[in-house]
């Protein structure tokens, strides 16, 4: 599901957030925004990133091609900037690039352009579906290039995955709704949430998640504590999305009050 790159030269980095991704050429000529995995979010950041984005991406919403981007252990030797080369230091092996939009610009909802309802609705249902409290008016994650609106930085996602200990003690966790889709930038230009889970929910099969999972690389899901191997940190995603994904579904019906006032 995702193609994998070496990273060839450091361009410059993105100070706009806290986790410093930068700017990188790769051997395949191309250049990428690269999340690195030993920033301070850590690589569960990434593996919400490959979920979200490559499922947003298998059901047709404009996201930008997500690549693993291999960094050699000498790859920060002269690099003189000193938070640039400690995080490139802490950061070989396998991390996430997403292609790079060149002189795209971020989506201001007051500037436009206005997003088709159908979009909008798509994007707050997929967002809905995996609790990305992420896409609000103050942040949107959301660049407009060539007339054409693009969802990125999806690793806020997924929260529980910080807790998995804890779903024991929560076992309705999978089926709540997502109040925070409230707060959600694209809710003012969506069309019937409702509708968009009519049709969505159904493309997202068990071999599409199980195919989502296995595209994430094993060293970001090793070592959690509330699991005793990789493939059972795996089958436990599947599994709460595919929970999430039972009828009734709970977050449809609470993006859809939302968007009315009702």
């Amino acid at each position: 599901m995702l193609r994998t790159v070496a990273a060839t030269r450091y361009v410059t980095p993105f100070r706009e957030g806290g986790s410093l991704p930068g700017l990188c050429e790769a051997d395949d000529d191309g250049l990428y925004v690269v999340k690195f995995h030993g920033a301070g979010q850590g690589p569960k950041a990434l593996v919400a990133e490959v979920l979200v984005g490559e499922l947003g991406r298998a059901l047709g919403l404009p996201i930008p091609e997500l690549v693993l981007v291999e960094l050699d252990a000498r790859f920060a030797a002269g690099e003189p900037h000193w938070e640039v080369k400690e995080l490139l230091d802490r950061s070989p092996g396998t991390n996430l690039g997403v292609d790079f939009l060149p002189g795209a610009l971020g989506f201001a909802p007051a500037v436009g352009p206005a997003p088709e309802p159908e979009l909008a609705a798509a994007f707050v249902w997929l967002d809905a579906f995996t609790m990305n409290v992420d896409r609000t008016p103050r942040n949107p994650n959301l660049l407009v290039w060539h007339h054409r609106l693009y969802g990125i930085d999806h690793g806020a996602a997924l929260f529980v995955h910080h807790r998995w200990g804890d779903l024991a003690r929560e076992p309705d966790h999978a089926t709540r709704p997502f109040v925070q889709v409230r707060d959600h930038v694209l809710l003012p230009f969506a069309g019937s949430i409702v509708e968009a889970d009519a049709r969505l929910a159904r493309l997202v099969t068990d071999a599409l998640l199980r195919a989502l999972v296995d595209a994430v690389p094993a060293p970001w899901l090793d070592g959690d504590p509330a699991f005793a191997s990789v493939e059972d940190n795996r089958a436990a995603y599947v599994d709460y999305l595919r929970r999430r994904l039972a009828a009734p579904r709970a977050f449809v019906e609470e993006a859809e009050r939302a968007r009315t006032g009702a």
